[in-house]
């Protein structure tokens, strides 16, 4: 009869460790019983921040008609993406930069050009919105009004939204684990009595979703730009003693 009650508790350990946590169950020299139990919970979630990146660039062979070149669209990119009900906490230079660029002649007999000196002024906008549907409308916008380089599109979440679903993955992390070491303790015929100790272990928040933009002046201010946020995950893991009695 013993040797059928060990067979069955032997085949419910093998039943519980099928999990994904991870369970082990030890006896310490004071007749403490415990289990160690790991969980891990994830979230899937719709990103709430796009972060868009744009630039205007310009070039001449004098640096102050480049600079006032440059800030006259710029200003014409600023004034049409408040017009379309942004502000300026939605909007942030992240980069100015004037390069001066070393043009080489050529020695072609049918038009031989000599060697000149370019001034290259960039301006980097960066765009925050918080509707993410709109950032393929926000690039047509930015590119008809006059900006000529979009360098990425980003989808992220916000501190509040990745605080919130972190504390969600951790609570799916506590019961997951609790699961585990509740079938454990049964198997060997006993039961959870409390927890002696919790440590939290990884947390997995998803950095910005980037997507490269090769975006120039060229492009029609008609042309529709579909974007997709896709989703990101939340992950979070715990690892939990329980005293078993």
């Amino acid at each position: 009869m013993h040797k059928k009650i060990a067979i069955l508790a032997a085949a419910l350990l093998i039943i519980c460790a099928a999990g994904v946590g991870s369970v082990s169950a030890q006896t310490t020299g004071s007749d403490e019983h415990l289990i160690y139990a790991q969980g891990t919970g994830r979230v899937t979630t719709s990103p709430d921040r796009v972060i868009i990146s744009l630039a205007v660039e310009t070039e001449h062979t004098d640096v102050k008609v480049a600079q006032a070149k440059n800030a006259e669209v710029m200003d014409t990119v600023m004034a049409a993406m408040k017009s379309a009900g942004l502000t300026g906490d939605d909007l942030k230079t992240t980069g100015y930069r004037i390069n001066l660029v070393r043009e080489g002649a050529t020695s072609s007999m049918i038009s031989p050009t000599k060697e000149r000196y370019v001034y290259h002024v960039t301006n980097t906008l960066m765009v925050t919105l918080t509707e993410t549907d709109r950032a393929g409308e926000i690039v047509d916008l930015a590119i008809a009004s006059g900006a000529n380089r979009v360098n990425y599109i980003s989808f992220t979440l916000s501190d509040e939204k990745r605080s919130e679903l972190r504390s969600e993955a951790l609570t799916m992390a506590v019961k997951e684990a609790g699961s585990d070491a509740e079938c454990v303790a049964a198997a060997l015929g006993r039961r959870v009595t409390g927890v002696k100790e919790v440590s939290i272990g990884s947390t997995y928040v998803p950095l910005p979703r980037y997507y490269d933009m090769a975006a120039g002046a060229e492009m029609a201010p008609t042309t529709k730009t579909p974007i997709e946020p896709g989703t990101l995950e939340v992950a979070a893991s715990v690892s939990v003693t329980y005293i078993m009695g």
